[in-house]
């Protein structure tokens, strides 16, 4: 975009270009703002050469010169970092042009990484560089208020204030496929790459980037459960470093005709109208999209009791909350839901209303617009 001084100039930094959270946050804000009043440019991994994910002492360093060196260039109002390695590194970036320039420092998390499953050690050396690091930034953006309480408790301290703003969506702007279109279209997928033809009359799907975080592992152990249930089939759209892991899982447990990695989809969302349930078995979040997406597709939804889930889901009204790492507890709620019609329907009315009147793309974008 060319420059204009009656705009205000926002650089956006995230540390990988994949299909996640910070990106997909990124993308719906950047959609909504008004082009009349901002202007934006995204910086990832792939433009920063040195912004790598696992750490690197080497390439941190040359990140930082990177950073400020897109900044100096592009010379933005408004540094807006994205995940948690750009948003210490980004910081760190933004000290002197601050000085120089007043630039105005947001960091958005989308659940803060000491609560990954990594050792205590590596928790609490992400803890210190998220307290060490807030001093350099005006703001921080929390999704949930598990993480705002966890910044309060442990003392993670911007220069202005933390601000808590949920995901949102536009449902009346959610194009799923029809059901059976949906369906087909895995059924196609799932055929040609197993080689046979496959059919199945109830669907467990998710929808997840391949990382640890997202317990997987937990709903292959769920499906041992329904190995001898010829009609269930659980089906997972995404892909990522644990695919060799999960994988081999499957195989361990026979479930090679029952658990299906169909790979990343392009617009994944629009898949979920083929499943019948939807389950999140993830042991960290911060605020997941898909979950809000099952739901305003009328889903059923089964979701493990992290980060912002307990924001979202009333237990046993609009869906089901289970404990972390419990295949058992998923199973247990999979079998209830595929064994009542009526409860299936009556969660998928009631968690579309839920994103209908909760989790709005509208107030999302505003309460966003209001810090920058």
């Amino acid at each position: 975009m060319s420059q204009n001084s009656s705009k205000k100039r926002i650089l956006f930094i995230v540390t990988l270009n994949e299909i996640g959270g910070a990106q997909r946050f990124i993308d719906t804000l950047t959609s909504n703002l008004d082009p009349q009043k901002y202007e934006w440019s995204v910086a990832t991994g792939d433009t920063i050469k040195n912004l790598k994910r696992n750490p690197n002492i080497l390439n941190d360093i040359l990140a930082v010169f990177e950073i400020r060196k897109l900044i100096k260039n592009y010379k933005p109002d408004v540094l807006f970092l994205n995940s948690s390695k750009a948003g210490f590194i980004g910081s760190l970036a933004a000290i002197f042009p601050r000085k120089l320039n007043k630039l105005r420092v947001i960091y958005r998390i989308g659940g803060w990484t000491f609560n990954d499953p990594w050792p205590k050690w590596k928790k609490w050396l992400w803890v210190w560089l998220e307290k060490m690091s807030a001093g350099c930034k005006d703001i921080i953006i929390v999704n949930n208020k598990h993480d705002y309480d966890q910044a309060v408790r442990l003392k993670i301290k911007p220069r202005d204030k933390i601000a808590l703003i949920y995901n949102g969506l536009d449902v009346y702007k959610m194009d799923f496929l029809p059901r059976d279109e949906a369906r087909v279209k895995l059924f196609e997928k799932i055929s040609k790459h197993s080689g046979k033809i496959f059919q199945a009359k109830y669907i467990i799907g998710t929808i997840a980037n391949f990382y640890p975080t997202k317990g997987i592992q937990y709903l292959i152990q769920a499906a041992k459960k329904f190995a001898d249930k010829e009609d269930f089939a659980f089906v997972v759209i995404g892909d990522g470093q644990e695919r060799t892991t999960y994988e081999q899982q499957i195989k361990e447990l026979g479930l090679q005709n029952k658990f299906y990695l169909v790979g990343q989809l392009k617009d994944a969302y629009q898949y979920i109208s083929a499943f019948d349930v939807f389950a999140l078995p993830s042991v960290k979040e911060g605020f997941p999209w898909a979950l809000i997406e099952a739901m305003s597709a009328k889903l059923p939804v089964i979701a493990t009791s992290v980060g912002a889930v307990p924001e979202i889901i009333e237990n046993g009204k609009n869906g089901f909350i289970v404990e972390p790492a419990s295949a058992e507890q998923i199973a247990e709620k999979i079998d209830q839901l595929i064994g009542d019609d009526r409860l299936r329907l009556e969660f998928g009315i009631q968690a579309h209303q839920t994103v209908l009147f909760k989790f709005t793309l509208d107030k999302m974008v505003k309460q966003t617009e209001e810090l920058l």
